[in-house]
């Protein structure tokens, strides 16, 4: 779901006891143990559209790039992956660029510099 800042506010607040806006949410279908019979939704990922085009522009990336790699991220929230511990999170990462690089998309986690107005990460998401 791609909703505004106000939404995942909110949502971040209800379901995180976290007051403020944040890029992606995911809200895993599968709480419960055991293996449900496939196929199953995996759930869902809410992203804050006002977020991830402000932190695009921030770092210099496109925004369509941008919300591809915070969909990924998410996506991989809902298949078990977290990224409390170094290596929880080097494991993440590495899956993400793996993914991303196979969508034709920069690793994100290279820190270019900062757009200039007339950049084409400027742009908005279609």
């Amino acid at each position: 779901m791609l909703a505004d800042d106000r939404l995942v506010r909110s949502l971040n607040r209800e379901y995180r006891g976290r007051d403020t806006a944040t890029n992606v949410l995911s809200f895993a279908g599968l709480d419960g143990p055991g293996e449900p019979a496939a196929p199953y939704l995996l759930g869902d990922v809410v992203l804050a559209r006002e977020t991830v085009v402000r932190e695009a522009c921030e770092q210099g990336k496109a925004p369509a790039d941008h919300l591809a790699h915070l969909v990924v991220h998410g996506v991989l929230h809902l298949l078990g992956y977290d990224h409390q511990t170094t290596a929880q999170a080097e494991t993440m990462e590495d899956l993400e660029r793996a993914v991303l690089a196979g969508l034709g998309v920069a690793d994100p986690y290279l820190n270019p510099e900062p757009a200039g107005p007339s950049s084409p990460s400027r742009e908005a998401l279609p």
